[in-house]
């Protein structure tokens, strides 16, 4: 009967008093002299015969999922753990050191998932329902939450939760990291400096993100700076910053406004710098334009597996997007707006790594050329399951260099020599 009562007052919660959901700061007795009077008046209708203990007992579980996220709040909080991963009521995996495993936690049943999403939910704009059963969001500490409900999800509500890094704040907790080494550091963070075009290319999980995050904390303070995604994850520690982010359709199936929209109005804003949390389909060309025509300094994500994936996709968006254009043209448009391409990827022991840094070189036979500045090499992985291998200079000096002196940045040449 409890487990019955409990789901009752949880469903009562949910849908009279959604206001407990996004209170900040409320402190556990709070909460509970909130759900003490409505649990007495479950007890009472249901003419429930059920113990002092056992109704104590349903108010502190009520509490703990209240003020926290219930039987993931351990993982959440869990600073070894990256990612957690629900899959339905029974099935909670979590990314610890790169390798995924499957916990010993559960939920009771697939209406505390349910919950536990609307608890999620509640403080943003977006719904989930079975008419748009899948949407994106970000927690207040800027974790990324996806989440597919029935009836696209076989499985009972799938969410997945990519934990925003606290630790990782600057250039030199990367190096310590293993995800780059100094001479690429003093590359990229003078790239930003210089006001360079960087796409951050990468697999999901490769760490892409966190990169352009740390990077982005190069950007002069000075500088206006507009950021535009689908679920706002970017954290740019600058004071004049304008973030926007896209919107899905309501319920009734109005109301949608596309990065594509958002990028266009940017151009309007007086924007120093424009900084695109994903490119996805029309809006590469709408970014490569605006580059051309003098909004340098640039920064945006693609998933792609190599530096050449980044062309090939970036292609087949402009092709497909109406727009009448050449492969040949797209690819002129590519190799003046883009600089540089930065390669990310999660290898076999979980680590994350930056695998190249590649230029657009002119054109080849008609299409844009890619040329590596820096590479990482395995040499194989050694009995504990660690890859081994190291970073080299291929001896190609950026054609971008005078960008460096134009900033007054002293950047020696002697970091690109071959080894």
């Amino acid at each position: 009967m409890s487990k019955s009562l409990k789901f009752k007052i949880r469903q009562k919660l949910i849908t009279d008093y959604r206001s407990i959901f996004s209170a900040e700061n409320m402190e556990r007795q709070e909460l509970k002299e909130k759900l003490l009077p409505i649990m007495d008046e479950f007890i009472r209708r249901e003419q429930a015969q059920i113990s002092e203990q056992d109704k104590l007992k349903i108010v502190s579980e009520l509490i703990d999922e209240f003020l926290g996220f219930g039987p993931i709040e351990g993982l959440l909080k869990d600073e070894q753990i990256s990612e957690v991963m629900i899959n339905g009521p029974h099935r909670v995996y979590a990314e610890r050191s790169g390798k995924t495993e499957l916990t010993n936690i559960s939920f009771e049943d697939e209406n505390q998932i349910m919950y536990l999403i609307e608890k999620i939910l509640a403080p943003t704009r977006r719904h989930v329902d079975e008419s748009y059963p899948y949407t994106e969001v970000s927690l207040k500490d800027g974790s990324r939450v996806n989440i597919v409900i029935p009836p696209l999800a076989l499985n009972g509500p799938i969410v997945t939760i990519r934990k925003f890094s606290k630790e990782i704040k600057k250039i030199e907790d990367l190096i310590e990291l293993g995800t780059l080494d100094k001479r690429m550091s003093d590359f990229l963070v003078a790239c930003i400096k210089a006001k360079a075009n960087i796409v951050f290319s990468g697999a999901t999980g490769a760490g892409k993100t966190t990169t352009l995050n740390v990077l982005s904390a190069y950007i002069p303070e000075d500088e206006r700076v507009v950021t535009i995604e689908d679920t706002a994850e970017l954290r740019l520690t600058q004071d004049h910053v304008v973030r926007l982010e896209s919107r899905q359709p309501s319920i009734e199936g109005k109301g949608e406004i596309s990065i594509r929209e958002l990028f266009k109005n940017s151009l309007r804003m007086r924007p120093d710098r424009i900084i695109l949390g994903e490119i996805r389909g029309a809006e590469a060309l709408d970014m490569l334009q605006a580059i051309c025509s003098g909004h340098k300094g640039s920064l945006s994500v693609i998933h792609a597996n190599t530096p050449d994936d980044v062309i090939y996709r970036m292609e087949t968006m402009i092709l497909t997007s109406g727009v009448p254009i050449g492969l040949e043209a797209i690819d002129r448009q590519i190799i003046t707006a883009i600089n540089l391409i930065v390669q990310q990827e999660q290898l076999l022991d979980g680590s994350r790594k930056i695998t190249h840094i590649s230029q657009l070189n002119g054109l080849k036979d008609g299409r844009a050329f890619l040329e590596d500045i820096f590479l990482y090499d395995v040499d194989g992985i050694n009995h504990e399951g660690k890859v081994q291998g190291k970073w080299r200079a291929t001896g190609a000096t950026p054609v971008f260099f005078s960008l460096f002196k134009k900033a007054g940045i002293n950047l020696s040449q002697d970091i690109f020599k071959k080894e």
